[in-house]
This record gives C-alpha cells, sequence and structure tokens, in this order.
C-alpha cells in the first residue's frame, strides 16, 4: 500500500495495493499489522458502517465531542468528494481543511485520527461509503460544524447541496 500524507496532521490517504486481471481486482481493505504500522498500534477499531447517499446530498460536517472517533473511510459505490476539518485547538493545522476524492474507481482510503470535522458530498447518482470506527457513536455527543462556514472556506463542488435539517444549523468554528 501507499500512504499519501496531507496537510493536516495525521490524515493520510491510503492507496491499496490492487491486483487486477481480466477476472475482475481484490484489494485488502484491511489488515491489522499493516494498518497498525501506519496508523500506530493503539488505533483499534470498534465499529464498521455503510451508508448510501443521493448525488447532491452533502453529509456534514459531523464530529464527537467528548468521545473522538478515528475513521477510515472508503467507497465501494459511486463517488464523493470527501472534506475534513481540523478543529483540534491544540493542532497546527487547527481550522485548515483537505479534500479528497473517494471513488469506486480510485479506491482510495482516508484515515482521519479522533479530533476533526468530517462530511461528504456526493458527485455520483448514489455513493455507498465504508466507514470503520474506532470508538463507538454517542448520539448524545454528535457536534456540527457548519458546512458552509465563511472563516474555513470550504470549496464544495456544488452550490445548492441538499442538507438535512442538522447540518443547515451547524456552528461555527468560532464557536467550538
Amino acid at each position: 500500500m501507499n500512504i499519501l500524507t496531507t496537510n493536516l496532521d495525521g490524515v493520510l490517504i491510503v492507496e491499496p495495493e490492487i491486483h487486477e486481471d481480466n477476472r475482475g481486482f481484490l484489494l485488502e481493505t484491511f489488515v491489522l499489522d499493516k494498518y497498525e504500522e501506519k496508523f500506530g498500534k493503539d488505533v483499534k477499531f470498534v465499529q464498521d458502517n455503510l451508508a448510501r447517499t443521493f448525488k447532491n446530498n452533502l453529509r456534514g460536517m459531523h464530529f464527537q465531542k467528548n468521545f473522538p472517533q478515528g475513521k477510515l473511510i472508503y467507497s465501494t459505490h459511486g463517488c464523493v468528494y470527501d472534506v475534513i476539518v481540523d478543529i483540534r485547538k491544540e493542532s497546527s493545522s487547527f481550522g485548515k481543511w483537505i479534500g479528497v476524492t473517494l471513488s469506486s474507481e480510485n479506491r482510495k482510503q482516508l484515515w482521519i485520527p479522533p479530533g476533526l470535522a468530517h462530511g461528504f458530498i456526493v458527485t455520483s447518482e448514489y455513493a455507498d461509503i465504508v466507514y470503520k470506527f474506532t470508538d463507538y457513536y454517542h448520539k448524545e455527543d454528535q457536534g456540527c460544524l457548519l458546512w458552509n462556514d465563511p472563516e474555513v472556506g470550504i470549496d464544495w463542488p456544488a452550490e445548492n447541496p441538499i442538507l438535512s435539517e442538522r447540518d443547515k444549523e451547524g456552528i461555527l468554528l468560532k464557536d467550538l
């Protein structure tokens, strides 16, 4: 596998090794010892989720306040523009963001360490996204950064995305 660093502390793009021939392809989506070597021995996944989302829907920018979750994310069908914002106040990349295209075509994975806000917008007809989490989801602990906070300045690939009520009412970075 090839690991690419980003301008956000600890956020990594994983390009898995793909074995492809005329029958199709095979790739390892997760192997504990390989991922521990890349992400650290303290990374243990406890929950997997699968989300199907339709075109132009934006989910985010979500985070957990007291039980932050590390996430390994990839697409099994379709394409998303995935965005991460560093909301760790002690981080040298606080307030910065990156966007990465995750698709069933490029087969990239994204490692997001605990403590960052995460969201995505679907750019294909629909997308199936797999998440591996390092902590359990606590509904009462959820937070949401405003998807279009002008201070953060995310350059989304859609002008009028479809949003949930929760995502419309996210908070500003300055109010975290």
